[in-house]
């Protein structure tokens, strides 16, 4: 593997991880020791986070972690949703149902991947890309898999904010189960509708968690980051689905929640 895609794959996952929360300094001097390498594929690596809006210039050139407030986390779900609702219709015409079956009887046992000696939820995020790599596969439109591959990154920035709630991961993985349920059954107006409704209520959480205080590592405490080694190696009927709720403050105190998740007004 080369320097420069060794040191990028390693960077977005400290950031999508939170281990490189926003505003942190990815100075080249310090990053090029860091990692073992010259600073010509560092900046090659950083010009590959920039690119996809994980890093931006700071003060003095230097490129930062990029923030996130509450009005990029409702823009971004309102591509989710646009995008995550049109692939699970596709792939609920197109998929193989055995591949969705089993991912659904994983999902429902998923409680055992929430364990406390896990503080990463690292299999349980692990089977999360499962069910995504299965759509992308199932939907079978590259195109579309281009859009969801551009959001991927942020999107796993943005779940990690969930990370310390099992209570949340518990109901979005029977939200993930009820989704490869319905993809399995052929049922694309239900496999959509289940896919809105799991992106309503992860909004909602979010949304709470930056109106709750600042946003830094949720993983663990703020800490000295270890210096690597160079060598890294059944048919429903269709209802509406809920409108995003417009854009609110980008003051995480002043969020605009939205009152309702679902067109019965119930709260999930």
């Amino acid at each position: 593997m080369r320097a420069s895609e060794r040191v990028y794959r390693a960077l977005r996952e400290e950031i999508v991880a939170w281990h490189l929360p926003p505003g942190t300094e990815l100075g080249e001097v310090e990053q090029a020791a860091r990692w073992g390498v010259s600073r010509t594929p560092l900046r090659e690596a950083l010009g590959r986070l920039a690119a996809e809006g994980l890093a931006v210039v700071g003060r003095g050139r230097t490129l930062v972690v990029s923030q996130l407030d509450a009005d990029d986390v409702v823009h971004l779900f309102e591509l989710r949703e646009a995008l995550e609702t049109q692939a699970a219709r596709l792939a609920s015409r197109r998929a193989r149902p055995e591949v969705f079956t089993g991912l659904a009887e994983r999902f429902a046992g998923a409680g055992a991947l929430l364990a406390d000696d896990d503080p990463d939820r690292t299999a349980y995020y692990a089977l999360v890309g499962e069910l995504d790599a299965a759509l992308d596969t199932a939907m079978a439109s590259r195109h579309l898999q281009r859009s969801l591959a551009a959001l991927r990154a942020h999107v796993a920035r943005v779940r990690r904010l969930a990370h310390a709630d099992t209570a949340r991961l518990l109901h979005a993985a029977d939200e993930h189960r009820l989704i490869a349920e319905a993809v399995a059954a052929g049922d694309a107006v239900l496999a959509a509708q289940a896919t809105g409704v799991h992106l309503h209520a992860s909004l909602r959480h979010v949304l709470d968690a930056l109106a709750a205080g600042p946003v830094g590592d949720p993983t663990t405490p703020s800490q000295a980051l270890p210096t690597p080694s160079p060598v890294l190696a059944t048919p429903s009927q269709a209802t509406p689905t809920p409108v995003l709720p417009r854009p609110p403050s980008a003051r995480p105190d002043a969020v605009d929640r939205p009152s309702a998740l679902d067109p019965t007004g119930a709260a999930r």
